[in-house]
């Protein structure tokens, strides 16, 4: 099955992409819960944590590192932010495409 996400990587379904190199995309959430709220998603289909592998770990600090450098342009970095992970149904994951949050300014705090 083919997620939201894999469209949008393909140009399949227009999104404003704040970040794309080989291996991510970062994009607006289309339901933000914070006034920052950006996804850092990876172009390989990988369906959440739970199904990577020790091929995967490279993937997986990249995408860390992505949400890094977003926090820095846009300003955030100082003040503070959230990345979080959805596992699951269970765990509130709606795409079954891993994605990491990006968010800053009225996020829920945990």
């Amino acid at each position: 099955m083919v997620s939201i996400f894999s469209k949008i990587i393909n140009r399949e379904i227009p999104s404003e992409i704040h970040y794309e190199d080989d291996i991510c995309i970062a994009i607006n959430d289309i339901n933000p819960k914070a006034r920052i709220h950006i996804l850092v998603i990876p172009k390989k289909p990988i369906e959440n944590i739970n199904s990577s592998d020790e091929n995967d770990k490279e993937i997986l600090g990249h995408l860390l590192l992505v949400c890094k450098k977003l926090a820095k342009k846009f300003k955030i970095s100082e003040s503070g932010y959230q990345i979080l992970t959805n596992v699951g149904e269970g765990g509130g994951q709606t795409v079954m495409h891993l994605h990491f949050h990006l968010l800053s300014g009225n996020a829920v705090t945990l």
